[in-house]
């Protein structure tokens, strides 16, 4: 690396020589000798510099992981990167950087001090995770990290209005609160139904802490989600009486494949339900007033929509009377105008063999009977001084909405719903809205909450005595409440935005959040008006019939557009395919069921869960499997009597018979799929 000049170190001095005065010839020894000297000092320095970068290198290495000032990567065992994290809210200062065992930790950037590490954790010899924290200690300055998303195909997250699987980002979108909200009235936002949970195709997974107060932004120019942690304006909140320093943490895992890790992820970090709901809930359809009738319900309908049920020859779990059998929303007495005998028309539906659920919100209107009792009663969320109550518009109204942190106001919500049980029978009820988006941005509750969703998960407690036969549309950490998830309402369209194309990419991401009993909402969708394909009163008929073949094979079934409204052959139809859910698919589904309570693993699954190494079966978003031996392939395209289908590699048997014993995959092109005809091939 250097070179010693030779010349004033000869060996050991023997002779005595007389001083001389140098001579003009012997100064240019002299001047190469100190240059040799200077050579020397700059390559010891140089060398020293060097050791110093190989150590510091070594340092700022744990496992598979790479920290450098800007961010990090992580390495899979074959040495591929997998993932990259970009450090969007400073550049840290490596030298104050130290490693000790496999905790890997900094204390400054380069403009201001900070608490970050990174910890690496092996829970098993398949899975390698990294524990990350950036904390900083001056408020109201946010953490950012910016994740590059193409090195896979990511899945996970929230549903949304336009669903896709796996993942799809476009534009631009500057990190916003992650928190549940009604996407049907507020299409950009985040779903009813969400985790801090990702996916990746190449097995690796992120889960963010709970306590982050998180927002998440993206790019599709720089292909990068954007994970923050702020309380600036936000309506997260930081604990009472801490200061609002923003911390980000999270674990990153890597595993063998995709399947696999995510089957890690969900035993270790998710709730878990701990029982099935009703065995006939999943046998039998439930057959709702809203779609067919809206708020134009009464006795009269109710009982005319149970006879007619009778009369067609279908099966019931429960027959579900929705909005609005009140006078006004918030109260819980019938109309007496709407329902003149309300006692009478469920004696008559329990005698007909009938069970009856009510539709249920969190809201009472300001011009309620109630209203005035819990003002006074301080039942409401309030506003951020918690002197007055908070007034809050929903799609019926204006009213206050019931603050479920506060135990007053649960139990007196509880004991309506206790007395509709005990007056006329009533078997359970759909618990509607719960998301965030009907909070005000600034809001207080009796017990402070600082993560806004966590209302969201107040309020889905609610349901737990009813969860045999009960119906939710919002959760957030609420696997272990243990009824059925209904995504929200489904346009009567055929496309990917709330519409019959975003029925598969929707549940397969709520099952992949961990929530496995789903309700996949009415067959048809729900006919509004102006968001309608067909006449604008019904769904367009061949529409109709694909929803209906669609919904066949998933965990539930829901009517409310009956097929009678059609003609005998629709209603033949249907007679099919509920007879045809109830002895193929609800079996399955309820083996798969009991699994679930210790697993937590999907029942409707993606074609990767049995096809890991597959890049085709990655982007499939039209297919789904029912456990791993019954592969599904709906027709949902117009006018379309065939379809191409992806088999994974194996030995498979058609609807029609036809085997295919195949060692890699199979495209079927055109196969051929009647109107009345849903493709689905099981394992032999």
């Amino acid at each position: 690396m250097y070179q010693v000049v030779p010349g004033g170190a000869g060996g050991t001095i023997t002779d005595v020589i007389p001083k001389q005065k140098h001579s003009k010839d012997t100064r240019p020894l002299v001047g190469a000798g100190v240059i040799g000297l200077v050579l020397v000092v700059a390559a010891v320095t140089a060398w020293c510099y060097y050791i110093a970068s190989i150590r510091k290198a070594e340092l700022l290495k744990t496992q598979l992981l790479d920290l450098n000032k800007d961010g990090y990567i992580i390495r899979n065992q074959g040495g591929s990167i997998v993932f990259r994290m970009d450090f969007r809210s400073g550049t840290l200062d490596l030298d104050s950087c130290s490693k000790e065992g496999e905790m890997l930790s900094c204390g400054q950037t380069t403009d201001r001090k900070l608490n970050f590490f990174i910890e690496t954790v092996r829970p098993k010899d398949t899975v390698q995770c990294y524990r990350v924290r950036w904390e900083e200690l001056v408020p109201d300055i946010p953490v950012e990290h910016a994740m590059t998303y193409t090195f896979a195909h990511w899945y996970g997250g929230a549903v949304s209005a336009i669903q896709h699987w796996p993942v799809s980002i476009k534009g631009q979108q500057a990190p916003k609160p992650f928190v549940t909200s009604d996407i049907y009235a507020n299409r950009n936002e985040f779903g009813g139904i969400l985790e801090s949970y990702w996916l990746s195709s190449n097995a690796t997974a992120i889960k963010i802490n709970n306590s982050v107060p998180f927002h998440l932004g993206w790019n599709d120019t720089e292909k990068t989600m954007s994970f923050q942690a702020r309380y600036n304006d936000s309506p997260f909140k930081p604990n009472p009486g801490e200061e609002p320093c923003a911390e980000l943490s999270y674990r990153v895992c890597v595993g063998l494949d995709v399947t696999s890790i995510h089957k890690y992820m969900v035993r270790r970090y998710f709730n878990k339900p701990n029982k099935v709901p009703a065995k006939v809930m999943f046998r039998h359809p439930i057959w709702s007033t809203w779609a067919l009738h809206k708020t134009d319900i009464d006795q009269e309908k109710v009982l005319e929509y149970a006879a007619n049920i009778r009369k067609y020859n279908f099966n019931c779990s429960q027959l579900e009377i929705d909005d609005r059998y009140t006078r006004r929303y918030g109260e819980y007495e019938f109309d007496p105008t709407k329902f003149p005998n309300a006692t009478a028309m469920f004696q008559k539906l329990k005698s007909d063999g009938f069970l009856a659920s009510l539709w249920i919100h969190p809201f009472v209107n300001y011009d309620s009977e109630n209203f005035h009792t819990c003002v006074e009663r301080g039942l409401f969320v309030r506003e951020p001084t918690g002197r007055l109550p908070a007034l809050v518009r929903w799609w019926n109204g204006i009213g206050g909405i019931l603050d479920f942190t506060n135990p007053e106001a649960r139990d007196w919500f509880s004991s309506h719903l206790r007395s509709l049980r005990s007056r006329y029978g009533v078997s359970s009820f759909k618990f509607d809205a719960g998301e965030t988006n009907f909070l005000p941005w600034k809001f207080s509750t009796r017990t402070p909450i600082q993560d806004p969703s966590f209302f969201t998960r107040r309020y889905t407690e609610m349901a737990i005595p009813y969860n045999d036969r009960a119906e939710l549309r919002s959760g957030y950490q609420s696997q272990n409440i243990s009824c059925f998830f209904r995504p929200i309402d489904r346009d009567s369209v055929w496309g990917y935005e709330l519409g019959l194309k975003s029925i598969i990419p929707t549940v397969l991401t709520i099952s992949i959040l961990g929530y496995q009993f789903i309700l996949p909402d009415m067959i048809g969708g729900n006919a509004y008006l102006n968001r309608t394909e067909g006449n604008h009163v019904l769904p367009d008929r061949e529409l109709y019939i694909r929803w209906l073949e669609l919904i066949a094979f998933m965990p539930s079934m829901q009517f409310s557009i009956p097929p009678w409204e059609y003609d005998n052959e629709v209603v033949e139809i249907a007679r099919k395919y509920t007879a045809l859910h109830e002895s193929i698919v609800a079996p399955r589904v309820l083996e798969l069921a009991s699994e679930v309570l210790d697993t937590g693993d999907p029942i409707i699954r993606p074609l990767w869960w049995i096809a890991t190494g597959d890049e085709t079966a990655y982007k499939i978003d039209s297919q789904f499997l029912i456990g791993d031996d019954l592969m599904v392939a709906p027709v949902l395209e117009p006018g379309k009597q065939e379809r191409d289908i992806y088999l994974p590699a194996g030995r498979w048997k058609s609807y029609k018979g036809e085997r295919f014993d195949i060692k890699e995959p199979l495209h079927l092109t055109d196969y051929p799929v009647d109107l009345d005809e849903i493709a689905y091939f099981v394992w032999v």
